[in-house]
């Protein structure tokens, strides 16, 4: 019996519809679960009745369903950052955060709380500014010549990030009053003043960002055949190149400036769906905005919930789980 290939539409629809339900099932666990309790029922009357006690409401409204909504969000655009990456580089181990681009949008946002700045909009357009700074000079290091030269902007990029890091520790050592404990807690990932206007920020940055990525899907597909056969297509290498780079930042840094830095999102997910459903950019990207979203719901979950007391920044969860799976891949490059 001879298999007839699933249509894309029909592939995209089916790989959205699981992941959706993975993700609308991520949330209401993350919604449902926490020190003070809640279940179903409870989350069910407030959410969907009104009628839901008082306190749980509140709890329900103002805190929980703001945090899940924000992790969905940044997971999805750190999985989708990672997945262009991965795309432009042509290597699975390339992400935002092991580039650099996360590293310069903390420093940016850092600077920003050091001088005082609101969160919205100072600290997110320092933090913007900090990841085009940055992506800026790994560009000029890696060569000048060609920006898709893949070896060498990606160990520009960790070389960068190493700097970064050294700036950061430099920034924290000149912060002396009670800011230096609040700067430490956020760069470890934290999501837990999250608020709803975070969300709509977040939202609005990520909703045109993942347009602008699908459209150059196709091109995406292209681009991993390499650069000559790319532009044999009609692709235009180095516009479409730039692009998704100064797109991706401005999601990146967005995604920093909300909840610091959370590491190896866009390398998990996206390594993941591949294996799954193949290496076409245009079933990948919308895959990685609801895996990446439901993945990092859950390690938030874990985050709150592990802990007997108090709760652990969500970055620790993905680092624990993303830095293993970094060194396997590292190990197989090599291989």
């Amino acid at each position: 019996m001879i298999r007839r290939p699933v249509s894309l539409p029909l592939k995209i629809a089916m790989v959205c519809m699981l992941l959706l339900l993975f993700l609308l099932g991520a949330m209401l666990a993350g919604i449902s679960m926490g020190s003070s309790g809640s279940g179903l029922k409870a989350v069910w009357s407030s959410l969907f009745q009104g009628n839901g006690d008082t306190m749980q409401s509140a709890i329900i409204w103002r805190i929980r369903l703001p945090r899940v909504l924000l992790a969905a969000l940044v997971g999805a655009a750190l999985s989708l950052g990672g997945l262009v990456f991965q795309a432009l580089l042509k290597n699975p181990l390339a992400e935002p955060y092991i580039l650099g681009i996360s590293g310069g949008a903390a420093i940016g946002a850092i600077v920003g709380i050091i001088l005082g700045l609101s969160r919205i909009p100072g600290v997110g357009i320092m933090a913007f500014l900090g990841s085009l700074a940055t992506l800026l000079l790994i560009i000029l290091i890696s060569s000048g010549r060609a920006i898709i030269v893949k070896d060498s902007l990606l160990l520009s990029g960790v070389m960068v990030n190493a700097f970064c890091s050294a700036v950061i520790m430099f920034l924290l050592s000149i912060t002396q009053d009670a800011r230096l404990h609040n700067i430490i807690f956020w760069l470890m990932g934290d999501l837990s003043a999250s608020q709803i206007q975070h969300v709509a920020m977040l939202a609005a940055v990520l909703l045109p960002c993942f347009i602008i990525i699908f459209m150059h899907s196709n091109r995406m597909n292209l681009l991993l055949l390499g650069g000559d056969m790319a532009t044999s297509m009609g692709v235009a290498v180095k516009r479409v190149t730039l692009v998704l780079l100064i797109t991706t930042s401005l999601m990146v840094s967005v995604t920093v400036s909300q909840c610091g830095l959370i590491g190896f999102v866009g390398l998990v997910i996206p390594h993941l769906l591949r294996l799954i459903v193949g290496p076409d950019h245009r079933v990948l990207a919308p895959g990685c905005i609801l895996g990446g979203g439901a993945y990092m719901v859950v390690c938030d979950l874990l985050a709150r919930v592990l802990p007997a007391q108090g709760e652990m920044p969500g970055g620790v969860i993905t680092a624990m789980i993303g830095a293993p799976l970094f060194i396997i891949l590292l190990r197989r490059s090599r291989q």
